[in-house]
């Protein structure tokens, strides 16, 4: 495959960011951007900001906001340029110092190392594109920022944003939820939480339908730095609703690699290396009082688990599957669907998780190799948001105890073939873990603190 990357970028020698724009309507604001790879195709994607919940503080269309849409752009342009990965990226509509090119190389490379490992392309940091854009000039400042005191936070409709919006329960009336995309899961789960539905800002971005077609024929396709768009959309709405912190769920395991011993990281956005970046970047360029941050940073996906067991309101209509998502419904056939489930099953009645699911994950037999994966029986973690191998297997250690000498499932019984024992000790570790690299403000801890002392206190 990687005589096609060099292929494709011998035809293909530049990709063009030509323009972008905002513009405010009846149903909420449009954002649109324009990209091109010269001699093989024009794509024009779009987003669209729902007014329905958007209380406005602050001009959505002034230069100075126009600049983050700049950006947001940016964040998007990656999706495109990966089908044929012109060495050129060339700004036209934007300006951009050596450190926003720098800043977004890292993002880019680290954001498509899944991409590139799958499809054979051996590449380099310095190599893979370099960014053609004017040196800033005149940068737009905000001289009058209105802050409202509200409180984002991402709703996914899974497991960990269920956890942070009850632990942010105390913050009551200044809490707002984001999705991009809504699906059922995340209302319901914001239903579930005790909120009105007219607390979400959505937004809606779509995916230009020659891109798709360029997937069907061939052309290069693979994962993308999906949060980092989260990051900059999520941050444009704060602005306009003068926000004063963005909440995130990602927990300390997303700082792990799927491949041992490289960068290759399926989560390289949620992790906190990439969140620091983006703090430092957008405190930097932007100066507003709007901090970035994940609320569960400190806490490993064992601890999140048995947090979110102790919420059965959420049980039934949360979804962290993402083949499923669309129908609302747990696929049952992949690696997500497997470690949430086991993740739970030493919290959860194993009737209740097996309705809730549609299907008894641990007795899935064909999911054998991704099983092996999530447990570190083999080299490679499964290209999924998932934990580490450590926590995976502590949580069957303790689903065993749950069965005694009794009949075991397929993949329970192959663990249990095949494991090394998880001591009592190194369970009282893991649910005791705390991580100190972590950037949660002061106004958090107490909740942090309360979850900690739950999830850390096992028999």
């Amino acid at each position: 495959m990687s005589g096609r990357f060099d292929e494709l970028r011998r035809e293909y020698p530049q990709f063009v960011y030509s323009g972008y724009s905002v513009s405010e309507h009846e149903d909420g604001l449009h954002l649109s951007f324009d990209f091109s790879i010269p001699g093989l195709c024009e794509f024009h994607p779009q987003t669209r900001l729902d007014g329905k919940s958007l209380d406005i503080f602050n001009s959505p269309v002034s230069d100075y906001a126009k600049r983050m849409v700049f950006f947001i752009g940016l964040a998007e342009a990656v999706s495109y340029w990966k089908c044929a990965c012109p060495p050129v990226f060339r700004v036209e509509c934007g300006e951009m110092s050596e450190d926003d090119k720098a800043f977004f190389k890292k993002l880019w490379f680290n954001g498509l190392g899944e991409f590139f490992y799958r499809n054979g392309i051996k590449t380099d940091i310095d190599s893979f594109v370099s960014i053609d854009a004017p040196e800033p000039k005149n940068i737009p400042q905000c001289e009058d920022y209105v802050s409202s005191g509200i409180e984002i936070v991402p709703v996914g409709g899974g497991k960990d944003s269920a956890v942070t919006t009850e632990l942010l329960h105390p913050f009551g009336d200044k809490l707002r939820f984001f999705t991009v995309n809504d699906q059922p899961a995340r209302t319901q789960c914001v239903l579930a939480a005790g909120y009105d539905e007219s607390r979400i800002i959505k937004t809606y971005r779509t995916i230009d339908p020659n891109l798709l077609e360029l997937n069907r024929r061939g052309y290069l396709n693979g994962h993308t730095p999906f949060s980092a768009i989260v990051a900059f959309l999520s941050y444009y709405c704060a602005y306009l609703i003068g926000a004063e912190n963005i909440a995130l769920s990602n927990e300390s395991s997303a700082n792990e690699a799927n491949i041992g011993g490289t960068g290759v990281n399926h989560q390289y956005s949620k992790s906190y290396e990439f969140e620091k970046d983006f703090r430092d970047f957008s405190d930097g360029y932007f100066g507003l009082p709007i901090r970035y941050f994940s609320l569960l940073r400190p806490f490993n996906e064992a601890q999140i688990a048995k947090k979110f067991a102790a919420c059965p309101q959420y049980l039934k209509v949360f979804r962290s599957c993402n083949a499923g998502s669309k129908k609302n419904v747990w696929c049952c056939n992949c690696a997500k669907c497997l470690f949430v489930f086991i993740m739970l099953s030493p919290f959860v009645e194993r009737g209740e998780l097996i309705e809730a699911f549609g299907c008894d994950m641990l007795d899935k037999a064909d999911l054998l190799v991704d099983f092996e994966g999530l447990c570190g029986f083999s080299g490679v973690k499964p290209f999924e948001c998932v934990g580490t191998a450590r926590e995976v297997c502590a949580m069957l250690e303790l689903t065993l105890r749950r069965f005694g000498g009794g009949e075991k499932p397929y993949l329970l019984a192959e663990y249990e073939k095949r494991r090394t024992p998880v001591t009592s000790c190194e369970l009282r570790a893991l649910f005791g873990e705390y991580n100190e690299v972590n950037s949660v403000g002061s106004e958090f801890l107490p909740a942090v603190r309360e979850m900690y002392k739950y999830v850390s206190a096992i028999d």
